[in-house]
């Protein structure tokens, strides 16, 4: 791997926010799933959460390889599961939900550890999982139509996420510990190897400034 790839892998995975992400909730549409995706990147989230339909979502399809060597999907199997276990890790769970009782999404404080929920296309979220959610978030519609697509939504969602983050300074440094961090950067610069060790229950060994094995 030369030096300058390297670099810019190890400096991407320093932006990554560890405690902002995204819970998809029966998302059923390929196209979607891999754009929501796509936006996770952009916006620097570490790892989205994904409830799959019964029918329909093929997870390995439907991001294309790029993306999810960048992105780890955590799969559940229900949004009370799902919700459970991002609760136990502190989250904060914003259901993006157009209701009466549901806040401007730019109202929202996205500084806090974070999970936006998603629901599938045509139905929105889930009644579970609104009543799940700490709270309902909206982006304000001035016209004819009733919500966005629910990748575009995302999009809107996490780009105010990462604009107050950038206020925050939260994007200067590492935020993720450093044991998790070293295991990361060694599956992204060679995420090959990284299955091999896997596979054989084996360590990953250390890495050198520019990227070359040590050991």
């Amino acid at each position: 791997m030369r030096p300058e790839r390297f670099h810019r892998i190890e400096a991407v995975l320093r932006r990554r926010q560890p405690d902002l992400t995204v819970l998809m909730e029966r998302v059923n549409k390929e196209h979607n799933f891999s754009a929501i995706l796509r936006n996770c990147d952009a916006a620097g989230v570490l790892d989205a959460h994904v409830v799959p339909p019964a029918h329909g979502l093929d997870l390995h399809h439907a991001s294309s390889a790029g993306t999810r060597k960048w992105i780890q999907v955590q799969r559940h199997e229900t949004v009370a599961d799902a919700v459970g276990i991002l609760k136990k890790l502190g989250f904060r769970i914003l259901a993006a939900h157009p209701g009466e009782a549901s806040v401007d999404y730019r109202e929202a404080d996205f500084t806090v550890p974070t999970a936006i929920m998603l629901g599938a296309e045509l139905h929105g979220v889930s009644t579970e999982g609104l009543e799940l959610a700490d709270a309902h978030v909206v982006v304000p519609m001035m016209g004819m139509v009733h919500s966005l697509n629910v990748s575009v939504a995302s999009a809107l969602l996490l780009f105010e996420a990462m604009r107050q983050r950038e206020a925050a300074r939260m994007y200067e440094r590492s935020r993720i510990p450093e044991a998790e961090f070293r295991r990361t950067l060694f599956r992204w610069a060679y995420p090959t190897l990284a299955r091999r060790f896997d596979a054989e229950g084996e360590p990953y060994p250390l890495l050198g400034s520019d990227g070359e094995i040590l050991g």
